[in-house]
């Protein structure tokens, strides 16, 4: 007498069956119109409607904002005269919203109060922040020894183009710079340089209104004009120091840069 196979092993054989036999869905015990289903047509989910824009009077809230700022900025730094009393109005100033977000104090400058050199960077960084002056971190540092090996040190003027630390060290927005403005504007006036070093992407757009990238930029005369057209310099653009320390390929641009510059501030008979 035969032994009955296990239900289980039964069921394996049929499933392996129906599996080379091309069988790759199971069916329902009740009959489905597939048909009639096919006619239901699911309902549409809701349209996103578009965030409403603020209104007209908001904006131009913010603007003003902005306006009142710089107003209040030119008259401050109208009022200095002399660096000391420039540094302290900036100091008082609460026009830049920097000042409020998180930065410790307000960072001015370093350097010759007579210099024929005003170096302009981008802002400054957590050193910087905690230090109460621009470039002293190591991008600071490198910038020094490039100076130095330039012939240019003692005879230069370093600042930014805002005086409060930017949240996480990003990019400065073109208003906190446009805020910030008088005040560079007069310290160029103090000084009074011969020319000036635009340090990096966002100093050099700030400051001759281009939209260009550093490397285009970068070893190129411009002419440099205050908002009021008083005062017009000679600029050049150059790599920012802490670019350099990412890309130290990158230094013989900036050296050249500063060779460039060199020569013009020293020739005898440069153009004013």
């Amino acid at each position: 007498m035969s032994q009955a196979v296990p239900f289980d092993r039964v069921a394996e054989s049929l499933l392996a069956f129906w599996a080379e036999a091309g069988v790759d869905a199971m069916l329902h015990d009740t009959p489905i119109d597939r048909i009639e289903a096919g006619k239901f047509v699911p309902p549409k989910p809701p349209e996103k409607k578009p965030l409403a824009a603020p209104p007209p009077s908001a904006r131009a809230g913010a603007g003003s904002d902005v306006a009142a700022a710089v107003a209040q900025a030119r008259q401050l730094a109208a009022a200095a005269q002399d660096l000391e009393a420039l540094k302290a109005a900036i100091a008082g100033f609460d026009g830049c919203s920097l000042k409020f977000e998180g930065a410790r104090q307000a960072v001015f400058a370093r350097g010759a109060a007579d210099a024929p050199l005003l170096v302009i960077g981008e802002g400054p960084g957590a050193e910087e922040d905690a230090r109460g002056e621009p470039f002293v971190g190591r991008a600071g540092q490198l910038l020094d020894r490039m100076l130095a090996a330039a012939g240019l040190s003692g005879r230069v003027f370093i600042t930014n183009t805002v005086f409060w630390r930017p949240p996480g060290n990003r990019t400065p927005s073109a208003q906190e710079q446009a805020v910030c403005q008088p005040f560079l504007e007069r310290a160029i006036e103090l000084v009074a340089p011969k020319m000036l070093l635009l340090v990096g992407a966002p100093s050099a757009k700030s400051m001759l209104k281009r939209d260009e990238g550093i490397l285009s930029l970068r070893g190129r005369w411009f002419e440099w004009r205050s908002e009021s057209g008083n005062l017009e310099l000679p600029a050049m653009p150059t790599l920012h120091p802490a670019f350099l320390l990412r890309q130290p390929g990158a230094k013989k641009k900036a050296w050249s840069d500063l060779l460039t510059l060199t020569e013009r501030l020293d020739r005898p008979d440069r153009d004013a």
